[in-house]
């Protein structure tokens, strides 16, 4: 166990795409998608336990569901639950917690991850993590974890990587979701791998990332750092997030830096980013569905039926759908088209008491 290894977990959406099943009070990371009893905050928490100490774990949400982690995490401490005042997207997340880890520990190296992504084969991801934090050790790497793909996926982000011997290699381009003809040819050409979303770095590599790539933001931390850890760390954190833009990490530093790698792994991964991706990884009947609840089918196939054991679901005649049952909304639509759930909410938001369905 690395004592100089900090976990963060960045448990900060809202699970848009998810919706009804996931909503405000209750985002995707807070529920128990795949049906193991623990929540995927809950398991990607586990995930970690074997490679760091549990006080070295840190929690990024919006100050919202601080409440829920620490009844999904009750080991953590409250210090140990960095409450955002507001959702800045993923740059502001990891620039608090790389500025609160550096003053803890000068010499740490950093996992960010998101909370509501699967792995499977865990102890071979535990072995991936380790080496990849021994590589970041010296403080003069930016390192992301990349995923053999198995099909054109456009939903994903991808990594270009120059071919070179060992365990990590260059990154040469980032590209988001591409256009699916693009997929395609990014699968062909074999230098092109998934973008996980999961970064291994040292406080100070990422710290002087910042300060040369996105000078302001370092600024606003390099501020309130006297305060972090202190009974003032709430109020300048909140003033400090009112001067940050919203920028993800990969257009702040990672597109722009010069030492950034690529760690390129094929176990079992996905982000879970929408209810096709919930289909694929599940177990599924003769006719390619995936139910849960009690549900009848009838000329049903390739869809998700998804409800409560005290409610009967009958389907007849849909293929690729997504029928649900979800407290106080049902849904039926198409579940492959993700785009049409942020409408969904958006129209929602136009309902009289809409706060009671989102």
């Amino acid at each position: 166990m690395n004592k100089d290894l900090y976990v963060v977990l960045m448990a900060g959406g809202v699970g848009t795409r998810f919706w009804p099943y996931s909503r405000n009070s209750k985002p995707k990371q807070f529920l128990d998608v795949m049906g193991t009893g623990r929540t995927l905050l809950q398991s990607t928490y586990d995930r970690f336990l074997p490679l760091c100490p549990v006080e070295n774990i840190l929690v990024v949400t919006h100050q919202d569901h601080a409440a829920l982690v620490s009844q999904q995490l009750p080991d953590l401490k409250s210090n140990q639950i960095l409450a955002e005042p507001m959702r800045k997207n993923t740059a502001p997340c990891i620039a608090y917690a790389s500025y609160k880890i550096k003053k803890m520990n000068p010499d740490a190296v950093m996992v960010v991850t998101p909370s509501d992504q699967l792995v499977l084969k865990e102890q071979e991801f535990q072995d991936v993590i380790t080496k990849a934090v021994s590589q970041a050790s010296k403080q003069d790497k930016l390192i992301t974890l990349g995923i053999k793909p198995t099909r054109p996926e456009t939903g994903y982000g991808y990594i270009q990587f120059l071919e070179a011997k060992g365990f990590i290699k260059k990154v040469k381009t980032f590209t988001e979701k591409p256009a699916l003809a693009i997929a395609k040819k990014f699968l062909e050409s074999g230098d092109f791998v998934w973008n996980a979303g999961i970064f291994i770095w040292g406080a100070q590599a990422v710290i002087k990332s910042l300060e040369e790539h996105q000078p302001e933001l370092a600024e606003v931390f390099e501020e309130v750092s006297p305060y972090l850890n202190t009974d003032q760390e709430v109020s300048r954190i909140e003033r400090a997030y009112g001067q940050c833009k919203n920028i993800s990490i990969d257009y702040a530093i990672m597109e722009k830096a010069e030492n950034v790698y690529v760690c390129l792994r094929n176990f079992s991964w996905s982000d879970l980013g929408s209810w096709g991706s919930i289909h694929e990884i599940s177990e599924k009947n003769a006719d390619n569905n995936v139910i849960q609840g009690k549900a009848l089918t009838y000329e049903t196939r390739n869809s998700i039926i998804k409800g409560s054991n005290d409610t009967l679901i009958v389907v007849q005649g849909l293929n690729g759908y997504l029928v649900g049952e979800f407290g106080n909304v049902v849904i039926v639509c198409e579940k492959d088209k993700e785009e049409q759930f942020r409408k969904f909410v958006n129209d929602v938001k136009g309902l009289p008491n809409n706060e009671e369905f989102i």
